[in-house]
């Protein structure tokens, strides 16, 4: 993630619609790293990479990657293939390099403008997103953020929470560096009492200690622990720094107090930034895949990429390859990053003007080794938690089909009577700018309307909830029901932390019992 952050938020979901959306430019920003704006790197790499690169000193040579990387004629791929496995080897690694930009932002770059904490250490933030957060797009300010990236090559990693009060939602989302969340502690997954939980790396073979609630295995040797804290106002911040306090982070043999094992070496990961990114993409998923394990899903994957120069020990040097082939590779990538925008656009289901559901995160096994899936995914809103943690309704345009602009109307979202959206947690409904991608700055300092601000709203007549979305204040009795739109294109996020799985559901996504009612043009 570039000026890259962690998450999406960690819920960072972008736009669908690539023809029709009101945001300019109208292409997907990446939601990886802090940024998914013009001046994140996250934005910068994919503009970077499908860039179209003019053929500069060494063109010519043919002592590169693709004509080296086989020693035969026969094994050695043509220039038609090498488009083909530059396309997949582009729509398998994009998580993975999304994944390696956040990472070293946020834990080794002590410089990067991001940087969080070293390996292994946890970082509170002891406050939410406001307009004045610009490294992550379409961010949360519904619950501050703990985070930790996780180096497992040495042992494991015990990860203790305290005992939470049971109104209050939190959440542990691990995710390893193929960007499959691989488990869950909180509120949902493990109950808000207090434990100790152990996160493991691909490799090990070990025993539980007595004190472990559970054991979650990373398929990766890097991994990150995202926190959530539920917030229910700008007073209740310091009950959750008291929260976060008690999030432990330590290796197993200083849970158990014994002596640490040897150190493993360290690494000197490359740096990235906007100019390395340009030409190396595939340099960067080398590095990445060294710590990844292939598994039999991969098999397929991993040998096309041997192929070209790409994988574990492997080198590709972009700059060396002849024009043919450099050419074939740029366009191999054009190519995936249109597949994966195409992904996007059709995953999920329109309802009433919102795209519901296509866009949730998963283990493995929900993505099945669909390499198309798991890009669009990480592109749309890197880091997603999965639909049992989380659904994300986005809604780009009103009930009508014509894309939100209050600079045109004044809009409102009406719940009836009975009809709120059904969570076990909580629910908000949070404006972004349709251009930035950011909070808007207003004059109410209001980002977000959501479930614990209800005490202070006011229901209509018949019991309904009516959500006022428009640019100018709807005078100061309806203002309590008011979120400020920018006098600008704008999209809205509706999030449902822990949705009901009984009827009404919005569970399955696009296919529930209950689906959000439309975004309609005052009247």
């Amino acid at each position: 993630m570039p000026k890259y952050v962690f998450l999406h938020s960690f819920e960072a979901v972008n736009h669908t619609k690539t023809k029709d959306l009101p945001m300019k430019p109208r292409h997907l920003a990446l939601a990886f790293a802090p940024n998914h704006q013009t001046s994140s790197l996250a934005h910068v790499l994919m503009a970077a990479l499908l860039g179209i690169l003019v053929c500069g000193t060494g063109c010519n040579t043919k002592n590169d990657t693709v004509s080296q990387a086989e020693k035969t004629e026969k094994d050695r791929p043509s220039i038609a293939e090498t488009k083909a496995i530059a396309e997949n080897g582009f729509i398998y690694g994009l998580p993975i390099v999304m994944n390696y930009a956040v990472m070293y932002a946020y834990a080794v770059d002590a410089n990067s403008g991001q940087f969080k904490a070293p390996f292994n250490q946890i970082h509170n933030e002891a406050g939410v997103f406001t307009y004045k957060d610009t490294a992550v797009i379409s961010p949360n300010s519904d619950t501050p953020y703990s985070m930790a990236w996780l180096d497992l090559r040495a042992e494991p990693i015990v990860l203790s929470v305290p005992a939470v009060p049971k109104n209050r939602y939190f959440s542990v989302m691990l995710c390893d560096g193929n960007t499959y969340n691989y488990g869950y502690i909180g509120s949902r997954a493990t109950g808000n009492e207090a434990g100790n939980y152990m996160v493991v790396g691909p490799d090990w073979n070990g025993e539980t200690p007595p004190g472990i609630k559970k054991v979650f295995r990373s398929g990766t040797q890097f991994s990150a622990a995202a926190y959530r804290t539920q917030l229910f106002s700008p007073a209740d911040m310091p009950n959750v720094v008291k929260i976060q306090s008690g999030y432990k982070v330590q290796p197993l043999s200083a849970f158990l107090h014994k002596p640490a094992p040897p150190a493993t070496p360290a690494i000197d990961f490359p740096k990235i930034d906007k100019d390395m990114v340009k030409t190396g993409f595939f340099d960067y998923l080398d590095i990445a895949l060294q710590f990844a394990p292939a598994t039999p899903d991969e098999k397929d994957i991993r040998a096309k990429l041997a192929r070209i120069g790409v994988g574990p020990g492997k080198t590709f040097n972009f700059k060396d390859l002849d024009a043919e082939h450099k050419a074939e590779v740029l366009l191999g990538m054009k190519d995936g990053e249109e597949k994966i925008t195409a992904a996007i656009a059709s995953m999920g289901k329109r309802v009433n003007g919102w795209q519901v559901g296509g866009l949730s995160g998963g283990d493995r096994a929900a993505f099945n080794g669909d390499w198309l899936k798991r890009a669009a995914v990480a592109k749309a809103g890197i880091y997603a938690n999965d639909t049992a943690e989380a659904a994300y309704p986005m809604a780009a345009d009103d009930s009508t089909g014509q894309p939100l602009d209050a600079s045109k109307y004044n809009y409102t979202l009406t719940f009836p009577a009975g009809q709120l959206p059904p969570v076990n947690a909580f629910w908000s409904v949070t404006m972004y700018d349709g251009k930035s991608q950011l909070l808007i700055q207003n004059p109410i300092n209001r980002y977000l309307i959501n479930t614990p601000m209800l005490p202070q709203m006011k229901k209509n007549a018949d019991g309904s909830l009516t959500i006022y979305i428009q640019n100018k204040t709807p005078g100061k009795a309806n203002e309590p029901n008011w979120l400020p739109a920018p006098d600008a294109p704008f999209y809205v996020l509706l999030r449902l932390y822990w949705p009901k799985e009984t009827p009404p559901s919005i569970l399955p996504p696009g296919a529930g019992t209950w689906n959000p009612p439309g975004i309609e043009q005052a009247k």
